[in-house]
């Protein structure tokens, strides 16, 4: 038989002895969210595992007494880094920082009251009689519950009979929330407005962009939303919100300890009877009708699959610069929620000249697979000139009276005047084959045939790479059977394919003596 224990603490007297201080919460935060330092900034967050952190500034009031004291700040972030913790304001420093990583929950305040005295408060099957009295517990949190009480050991919740345990206090070490407590001493008693900093792991944010191509197939309409996550179970209420763009040199020592808790579940080991069904799962909560969803006007819950939707946000985030770094600013306090998403507004640009292409990777001889790609450049003139962050990329096209999802990429960093070349997913109506012919001792012909088998003609480029190979020795195209351009260390094939045709080209390597 398995439950859970009703776990109920009776009031008593104050909680915490003279020399401790307590600050519930602090009066402002400002919340500044760092990308994964190992992610692509083209790859998209992974929600079930966000590994950026956040620079978390908080503003508190204490009462300090004199002489020496602990200092407790509650409901700081679980993934609270406690070596970067700094606390300013105060007249004699700190002497001492620790995050107490034990949370208050049924498993841990079980745990804490191992071989103490609990009230076992019984109800008797059939009658529905409630009894209670003293007990010892005698047994850790994992399996069956031994108590000891007058009458002996025995196992809890076992024979039909339901018991709850009520706890006389909780240990003085336990917080309801994630708690950072620190050292200090002064010199009298005083108020003081301090400042904590700290980073903490569990936050993450990217870009995320919907394309929607307009009919003339040559310009489109580009949103772009900035999307915050955070897996941490402390929520920011009103908070100044940014977030940091560009790769920042930190060493990371991983997640460190973070404050634990759970629910406590026992067994009735000792029982032979035939445990009871299993509850049914809870329901899935809706996306929509999510509170922590629905904060504020400014986020918008939206699909990849979705249809496009047309920008309307009171609030955009405004872009700063922090050295090499770019820092967009949320204009407006926002509410960072525990374990929850927010998208804000950072750009909406019409017309922005588009050109949909594709595009192949060709290794001397050898061709990869077709890519469907957009491509434009970030300047004023193409419509676009503005620091654009990575992130994943939503094209839509219209098809009719209706408009349809074409595809999706990921685009990176790209600063002002920069190149943006989104890549989608492989065709499949246009394919290329790369042929060797004369393939003599030291030089070797390729013929590249690229077929279109769309009822529209279509742009075209192969990029050709050539080197040290395992067939060619450092080989180098020495002539070619038409007009090619070089970029970025490439020779650029450019073709128009035909509505249902095909184009060929030639091209001959050559290694050196």
């Amino acid at each position: 038989m398995r439950r859970f224990l009703f776990l109920s603490l009776l009031a008593s007297g104050p909680a915490f002895a003279q020399g401790v201080v307590t600050s519930a919460a602090p009066d402002g935060v400002s919340v500044s969210v760092y990308r994964a330092p190992d992610r692509s900034s083209d790859t998209a967050m992974n929600l079930d595992w966000l590994e950026g952190y956040a620079l978390i500034t908080e503003k508190r009031t204490v009462d300090i007494p004199a002489g020496k004291a602990t200092i407790r700040f509650e409901g700081v972030a679980a993934g609270l880094f406690p070596e970067s913790a700094i606390v300013t304001g105060l007249p004699s420093g700190v002497r001492e920082k620790n995050l107490d990583a034990d949370l208050l929950s049924p498993r841990s305040l079980y745990a804490r009251m191992f071989g103490r005295p609990v009230i076992l408060r019984r109800t008797l099957p059939g009658s529905g009689e409630v009894r209670e009295e003293r007990a010892v517990i005698r047994s850790g949190v994992n399996g069956a519950a031994i108590l000891q009480t007058a009458a002996g050991f025995e196992v809890a919740t076992c024979g039909g009979l339901r018991d709850e345990l009520i706890y006389p206090e909780a240990p003085k070490d336990l917080s309801a929330r994630p708690t950072l407590s620190i050292e200090t001493e002064a010199a009298e008693a005083h108020r003081a407005t301090v400042s904590l900093s700290y980073l903490a792991w569990g936050f993450d944010w990217q870009t995320n962009y919907v394309v929607t191509m307009n009919a003339d197939g040559r310009t489109a309409d580009v949103s772009a939303w900035v999307t915050l996550a955070s897996s941490d179970s402390t929520s920011f209420a009103d908070a100044e919100t940014a977030v940091i763009a560009g790769e920042v040199n930190r060493e990371d020592a991983g997640r460190g300890a973070v404050p634990t808790g759970g629910a406590l579940v026992l067994q009735c080991s000792l029982s032979s009877m035939v445990p009871p069904p299993a509850p049914p799962p809870a329901p899935v909560p809706s996306m929509v009708s999510s509170p922590a969803l629905m904060e504020s006007d400014a986020q918008i819950v939206m699909s990849a699959r979705a249809m496009p939707m047309k920008m309307n946000a009171a609030v955009t985030v405004q872009q700063e610069g922090l050295g090499d770094l770019k820092l967009y600013r949320v204009p407006v306090p926002v509410t960072v929620a525990a374990n929850a998403q927010k998208q804000v507004a950072l750009a909406q640009k019409t017309g922005v000249k588009m050109e949909a292409l594709y595009r192949a990777e060709v290794w001397e001889d050898s061709a990869d697979a077709v890519r469907q790609m957009l491509r434009t450049r970030n300047r004023k003139e193409e419509g676009l000139g503005l620091p654009l962050p990575g992130g994943p990329v939503t094209v839509f096209e219209p098809q009719g009276d209706a408009v349809l999802l074409s595809g999706e990429g990921g685009l990176a960093d790209r600063a002002v005047g920069e190149d943006v070349e989104i890549m989608l997913a492989n065709a499949t109506q246009v394919t290329l084959e790369a042929e060797v012919s004369n393939n003599a001792l030291r030089a070797q012909t390729v013929r590249l045939t690229a077929r279109n088998a769309r009822a529209v003609p279509v742009q075209f480029e192969a990029r050709i790479a050539t080197g040290t190979g395992t067939q060619i020795n450092g080989a180098k195209i020495a002539r070619s059977g038409g007009k090619v351009t070089r970029k970025d260390g490439r020779t650029i094939w450019a073709v128009t394919i035909p509505a249902n045709g095909k184009v060929s080209w030639d091209y001959t390597l050559v290694r050196p003596r």
